[in-house]
């Protein structure tokens, strides 16, 4: 069997993480290309790491994968996943939020035997509330607490004068849909926008954030009423070097790769 091109887009801590784990070697995949902002920068530190790998552009990613991994900012969402899934290619995209106001992605995929995976990420419990979503589920509320410079620069604060610099005590800085979060939060809380996208849907997925100076780690909990179960998880996730995204988004990324391939695959 051939193994199956991953192509990384984005070269930030979540995309060197993918590209040392791939360069040790995961059973069917290989890492076919690499794509970011400045490419040279790219080359060395691949270079750094033994890692030999071609750095194209986004629009030449189909030549050389048959699946990109979008880590890169949510504005260049276009970029990666409109080539990919014309050519008939899957995307793995980790900032989900983007996806929601962009339904015709969707639709080209479907179109063009594309598909968009979206890993389970920084959350939990996503299997549980997809299948809860094949009964009924009544509510979906979340609760997001993390560290205040892990919110610093959201496009929400600024637009609303919220300042989450000094804080001696917690702070509710949001409380709205999952729709509104992802527009307010786009690097923040792509994890409210799986959560909607497993379940209930953007417009009624709450969420809650809150700044608190109190907490190291990113925490959410998901409180979860259907007609099959009544749920409640939480998680507390070590930051990487990047404040606003958890350790475990990169290993989750792994997972989700490794089960492309696994001959046992579990998890619904």
């Amino acid at each position: 069997m051939t193994d199956l091109r991953i192509a990384i887009a984005g070269l930030g801590a979540i995309g060197r993480t993918l590209a040392r784990r791939l360069h040790e070697g995961l059973p069917g995949l290989a890492l076919g290309a690499v794509a970011a902002r400045d490419a040279g920068k790219a080359q060395a530190w691949l270079a750094s790491q033994g890692i030999a790998c071609p750095v194209v552009a986004l629009e030449d990613l189909p030549r050389h994968a048959d699946l990109a991994v979008e880590c890169a900012p949510a504005a260049l969402l276009d970029r990666i996943c409109v080539p990919m899934l014309e050519a008939g290619r899957q995307v793995m995209v980790l900032s989900c939020g983007a996806l929601l106001p962009r339904p015709d992605l969707v639709e080209l995929a479907r179109a063009r035997g594309g598909r968009i995976i979206v890993p389970t990420g920084a959350l939990l419990g996503l299997d549980a509330v997809a299948a809860a979503a094949e009964g009924e589920i009544y509510s979906v509320q979340m609760t997001t607490r993390k560290p205040p410079r892990g919110l610093a620069g959201a496009p929400y604060l600024a637009a609303n004068g919220i300042s989450v610099e000094g804080l001696t005590e917690a702070k509710r800085v949001f409380a709205g849909s999952a729709r509104e979060a992802a527009a307010g939060f786009p690097a923040n809380v792509n994890v409210v926008a799986a959560l909607a996208l497993a379940g209930i849907g953007p417009d009624r997925t709450r969420i809650e954030i809150w700044a608190d100076p109190a907490v190291t780690r990113n925490c959410h909990t998901i409180a979860v009423e259907a007609d099959s179960a009544r749920f409640t998880l939480s998680i507390e996730n070590v930051p990487s070097e990047n404040p606003k995204t958890g350790r475990i988004v990169a290993l989750s990324v792994v997972a989700a790769l490794r089960k492309l391939s696994a001959p046992l695959r579990v998890g619904t």
